[in-house]
C-alpha cells in the first residue's frame, strides 16, 4: 500500500466524506418550500462542540442556530420559547446516540491512519459508515429547523424571510468589497 501523509489522509477522508454526504443533503433539500429548506448554517452537532454550534450569547446560555441564532430579532411568545426549548432538548435526546457513534467512527477513522502504513479499504469503510450517520444527523437537523418554524406566525416567519435577505445582502456587498466572484462565499 502507498504511505500517504498525515494531511494527505485527512484531505483523502475530508473529501471522501462530502462526496457522500453532498448527494444525500441534497436529496434532502430538492423538494418543497425553497425558502423554507435552506438551512442557513444549519450545523448544529457536527462541529464537536455541542448540540449547537457550540455558540453562547452573552449570558453564557448556549445560542447556535435553533436557540437563538437562527431566530434572532424576531420576537417570540413565552409560549413559544418553551415549545422551542422542548424541541431542542427533543432534538438532543434523539441524536444523542447518532452523536456518539460518528465521534466512535471518526475515532475509529484516526485510529485506522495512525499505523505505519494507509489501510484505504479500511480508512473508506470509516468513511461510509460516517457518511451514513452524518446524513442521518442532517435529517435530524433538518426536521428540527421545519418543527421550529412550524412554531413560528406567519408575520414572524416574514420577518424571518426579510432578516434572511438582509443578511444576503450584506454577505453579497462584502463578497463584492473583497472582489469575490458572485455566487460564491468567503469565510
Amino acid at each position: 500500500m502507498k504511505k500517504l501523509g498525515r494531511m494527505q489522509t485527512f484531505a483523502v477522508a475530508g473529501l471522501s466524506a462530502l462526496a457522500l454526504a453532498v448527494p444525500v443533503a441534497m436529496a434532502q433539500t430538492a423538494g418543497g418550500d425553497q425558502g423554507q429548506q435552506k438551512q442557513e448554517g444549519a450545523r448544529g452537532g457536527r462541529r464537536g462542540k455541542g448540540e449547537f454550534g457550540g455558540r453562547h450569547d452573552k449570558g453564557g446560555r448556549r445560542g447556535g442556530h435553533f436557540g437563538g441564532g437562527a431566530f434572532r430579532g424576531v420576537e417570540l411568545t413565552d409560549e413559544q420559547k418553551t415549545r422551542m426549548q422542548q424541541l431542542r432538548q427533543g432534538f438532543g435526546e434523539r441524536t444523542k446516540s447518532l452523536r456518539e457513534q460518528l465521534r466512535a467512527k471518526r475515532q475509529e477513522l484516526r485510529q485506522a491512519e495512525s499505523g505505519s502504513t494507509f489501510n484505504e479499504a479500511l480508512a473508506q469503510q470509516k468513511l461510509t459508515e460516517s457518511a451514513a450517520l452524518q446524513a442521518r444527523l442532517m435529517g435530524e437537523e433538518f426536521r428540527l429547523r421545519q418543527e421550529s418554524l412550524a412554531i413560528l406566525t406567519p408575520e414572524q416567519r416574514t420577518q424571518l424571510e426579510q432578516r434572511r435577505q438582509q443578511r444576503e445582502q450584506r454577505r453579497a456587498q462584502r463578497n463584492s468589497r473583497r472582489g469575490a466572484q458572485p455566487g460564491t462565499q468567503l469565510q
